[in-house]
């Protein structure tokens, strides 16, 4: 896909991808995280605005055409060549980022890359997720079945739902509210 152009998808120009990484950045709930992973980074235009909300990221994807764009953006990010799950980056996260990634796998990988998830997210951390809705032949799985399967696993605290696309934020330990977090409400009331 990087062949003929730096960006295939049109990250930069349409309105489509910059709405949905403005939404994605949105439904952080979190103002801060210490380390978190972006399975996926492409060229690095969703990892520009999670690098300023992290004190460490890192960022896993396959195209070495799009790591290099996305270094020579962000030197200080920690961008690495690979595939998930092979080349999972063990760690303790505090935030994963599965963008537009689970639908490529088949039912085993992707069973493989929510297991290296489950083990390597904090016990307080989350895992936000954004797939595209629409038919893809060469897809192995669809953007709903990717979630479907993650909420089986973890309780999700919110989503966003559009024809298009999903979004969704799990909190793997248990349910979690922004308002809980920041004192307004108390669980018991």
């Amino acid at each position: 896909m990087y062949a003929e152009t730096d960006d295939p998808w049109g990250f930069r120009t349409r309105w489509y991808e910059q709405r949905k990484r403005a939404l994605t950045l949105a439904v952080l709930p979190e103002p801060r995280f210490g380390t978190a992973l972006e399975v996926g980074s492409a060229i690095g235009l969703l990892s520009a605005g999670l690098a300023e909300r992290c004190d460490r990221l890192v960022a896993l994807e396959p195209s070495v055409v799009a790591l290099a764009e996305a270094r020579r953006q962000l030197p200080g990010v920690d961008f690495r060549q690979g595939r998930v799950p092979d080349d999972w980056p063990a760690g303790r996260y505090d935030l994963v980022v599965i963008s537009e990634v689970g639908y490529y796998l088949d039912t085993h990988d992707l069973s493989a890359l929510l297991d290296y998830t489950s083990a390597d997210v904090a016990p307080d951390g989350f895992v936000v997720a954004c797939h595209w809705r629409h038919p893809v032949e060469d897809y192995p799985q669809t953007g709903d079945a990717v979630h479907e399967l993650m909420s089986e696993r973890w309780p999700r605290v919110s989503r966003v739902e559009e024809a298009d696309f999903l979004l969704d934020v799990f909190h793997p330990t248990g349910p979690y509210t922004v308002a809980t977090r920041a004192g307004l409400v108390h669980p018991e009331e």
